[in-house]
């Protein structure tokens, strides 16, 4: 096999490529950049590489894709591919595969940390305690405080990571619902939780609504103000998916008149936010009283260990080189027009 040339124009990890150079070989020389605007690259390292291997920092968009001259395969070092322009990668015969067998169980783990700090008040209590390890010594202080057995964890998608959460709500002795019109009925009886078939039953039976989907155009702020009201009034909200699923000063709202108790979210539409971003308002100097009562936000951050970023490195270049090698693509989310595929698989 000739050399071969992968780029990575968005790198989230601080060495020079180690677990890649380890997993693709010797024969593979690699271009890693840093950036979070496509004009920062370099033409000639899109001109050159026969293969991508992307996180989620830098768009990678019509005009990007329109000059991967050599470009044989993208994948993504992770899951979510809302950022990545599939059809335009179709078009030019270009198959983009995600890397979803790392993270579960961060992921699945977050969402059940984010509840407990609400449901037994760790956030609460600690920031109490900093103020006053005297006044703060009170086991009352704790607005979202609640017994979790026996209640009921909604889970809007089934699917690995759907499933992981609502094992571990089982194991707190919750009652799950699930809803996903997009999963085979049965799945729910294999993962032991109820179905639900429309959204709107779920919302108003949740004490807890976890949300593990895809963002789609049907997803995006599917959680918006209409279906926030939908849900009782003591019930949280978690969102470990992607930011734009939740209509974001909807919910803030919806926080502030009490229509529902409490928000854990690790996305959000726009990341970092920006100064003027209603999450970074709210959070500014503390001032907000949602924030830290009603409100906890963590940054991106569901997805992460030491292990995991390890798997993801490995795991997406693993697929990149089976097919750059073999010819077998595995993870495949777009449906490739042209001759990339030949021989594939």
């Amino acid at each position: 096999m000739s050399r071969l040339r992968l780029l990575t124009p968005d790198a989230q990890y601080p060495d020079d490529a180690k677990i890649e150079r380890a997993t693709a070989g010797n024969e593979v020389d690699w271009d890693i950049f840093r950036e979070r605007s496509t004009d920062r690259l370099p033409d000639d390292a899109l001109r050159s590489c026969d293969g991508m291997v992307v996180w989620h920092e830098m768009p990678v968009t019509r005009e990007l894709i329109s000059k991967l001259q050599r470009c044989k395969i993208i994948v993504r070092a992770g899951v979510g591919f809302d950022h990545i322009d599939l059809q335009a990668a179709a078009e030019a015969g270009i198959p983009v595969c995600n890397t979803p067998d790392y993270g579960t169980s961060e992921v699945a783990d977050h969402a059940m940390a984010l509840m407990l700090t609400m449901r037994r008040g760790i956030s609460s209590y600690h920031r109490n305690l900093m103020q006053s390890p005297q006044a703060g010594f009170d086991h009352s202080k704790a607005p979202l405080l609640a017994r979790l057995r026996g209640k009921t964890f909604g889970v809007i998608g089934l699917g690995r990571i759907g499933i992981a959460a609502s094992l571990r709500a089982k194991a707190f002795g919750m009652r799950v619902l699930a809803y996903d019109p997009l999963v085979s009925r049965g799945t729910e009886i294999a993962a032991g939780v109820d179905r639900c078939d429309h959204l709107e039953e779920l919302l108003e039976q949740s004490d807890v609504v976890s949300l593990h989907c895809p963002l789609t155009a049907e997803t995006n702020k599917m959680i918006n103000a209409e279906r926030l009201a939908m849900m009782q009034s003591h019930a949280v909200l978690i969102n470990t998916a992607r930011g734009a699923i939740i209509d974001v000063e909807a919910l803030l709202e919806a926080l502030r008149q009490g229509t529902i108790a409490g928000a854990g979210i690790d996305v959000l539409p726009v990341e970092p936010p920006s100064e003027t971003d209603a999450i970074a308002l709210a959070y500014a100097n503390g001032a907000d009283p949602i924030v830290g009562e009603r409100l906890f936000v963590t940054p991106h951050a569901a997805w992460s260990s030491p292990e995991s970023v390890s798997d993801a490195r490995r795991l997406s270049v693993e697929t990149a080189m089976q097919f750059l090698s073999e010819g077998r693509l595995r993870n495949l989310v777009n449906s490739p027009l042209g001759s990339a595929l030949s021989g594939a698989a």
